[in-house]
C-alpha cells in the first residue's frame, strides 16, 4: 500500500472510531435518533476501512466490530419505530442565540413525507405573516402533497388586526391557485403553539414560526436565505402520535 494510500486509510480509521465512540455515548444518553446517524456514519466509514487495507487480521476485527454496530443500530431503529407508534418518540432540538442553519426546509423536510396531505397550525401569534407564507410556500413545493392548512390563531389587537385579516386572506387566495385549501380560525383561548402533519408528525417550536432575527439590513446575508438569517434562543420539541387533535369546538372560524 502507498504511503499516501495507507495515510488515508488512518484517517479514516479515526474519523470512524471517534463517530461510533459518539454514537455509543448518545446510545448510552438514550439521544437514540442521533445515535443512529452517528452509528450509520461510522459504520460507512470503517467498511471503507475494510475495503482500503490488505492486513486480514484487521479487516477481520473490523468486520466483527462492523457486525455488532449494525445490529446496534437494527435494534435502535426498532425501538424508534416502537416509540413513534405508541406515541412515545420525543426529539429535541435546541437552537442557540443567533444561530444559523435553521430554515423551515431545513427543520421540517424530514418530516414532511410524500403521503402529507393535510396541515395543522395551532399559534397565538401569527402576526408575522412572512414567515407563515414562507412556511407556506414550503409546504407548496413539496415533495409533500398538502391540499389543506388549518391555521388557529389568535386576533391581532388594535390597527393591526385589518392588516391581519386581509394579509391571510390574500394568502389563502394565492394558495388556491396551487390547489392548497387554507381554514382560518381565530380563538381568544389560544396558548400553544403547535405544528401537526397528518403522518403523525407533531412539531412544537417555542417561539413558533417568528424565531429569526430581524436582518440588520436590507442588503444583509440572510435578508433572502434563511439558513442565513440569525435565529432568537428557542427549543424544538417533536413527537409523533397516531392521533390528530381536532380544532376546539370554541372558536371562529373564518370562511
Amino acid at each position: 500500500m502507498s504511503r499516501a494510500g495507507g495515510d488515508g486509510t488512518a484517517a479514516l480509521e479515526r474519523a470512524g472510531a471517534e463517530t461510533v465512540k459518539r454514537a455509543v455515548e448518545l446510545d448510552l444518553a438514550s439521544r437514540f435518533q442521533e445515535s443512529l446517524v452517528c452509528y450509520q456514519e461510522g459504520i460507512d466509514l470503517l467498511l471503507q476501512v475494510v475495503k482500503g487495507t490488505k492486513d486480514e487480521a484487521k479487516k477481520q476485527r473490523y468486520r466483527q466490530k462492523i457486525s455488532e454496530y449494525m445490529t446496534r443500530a437494527e435494534d435502535i431503529k426498532k425501538h424508534i419505530e416502537k416509540e413513534k407508534q405508541d406515541g412515545k418518540y420525543h426529539k429535541q432540538i435546541r437552537i442557540e442565540e443567533n444561530a444559523t442553519g435553521y430554515s423551515y426546509e431545513k427543520l421540517f423536510q424530514e418530516y414532511l413525507t410524500e403521503i402529507v396531505s393535510e396541515v395543522w397550525v395551532e399559534d397565538p401569534y401569527i402576526r408575522h405573516l412572512y414567515n407563515f407564507l414562507r412556511f407556506c410556500e414550503m409546504l407548496v413545493k413539496g415533495p409533500c402533497k398538502v391540499k389543506t392548512i388549518h391555521l388557529l390563531t389568535s386576533y391581532d389587537e388594535g390597527s393591526g388586526r385589518n392588516q391581519q385579516t386581509s394579509g391571510l386572506e390574500e394568502i389563502k387566495q394565492s394558495l388556491r391557485n396551487y390547489g392548497v385549501t387554507l381554514n382560518v380560525s381565530f380563538s381568544s383561548s389560544i396558548h400553544d403553539r403547535e405544528i401537526r402533519f397528518n403522518n403523525g408528525w407533531m412539531i412544537k417550536i417555542g417561539r413558533g414560526l417568528d424565531y429569526f432575527k430581524k436582518p440588520e439590513g436590507r442588503f444583509c446575508i440572510g435578508y433572502c436565505d434563511f439558513d442565513l438569517r440569525p435565529c432568537h434562543e428557542t427549543t424544538v420539541d417533536v413527537f409523533h402520535t397516531k392521533h390528530t387533535k381536532k380544532i376546539d369546538k370554541n372558536t371562529t372560524l373564518v370562511h
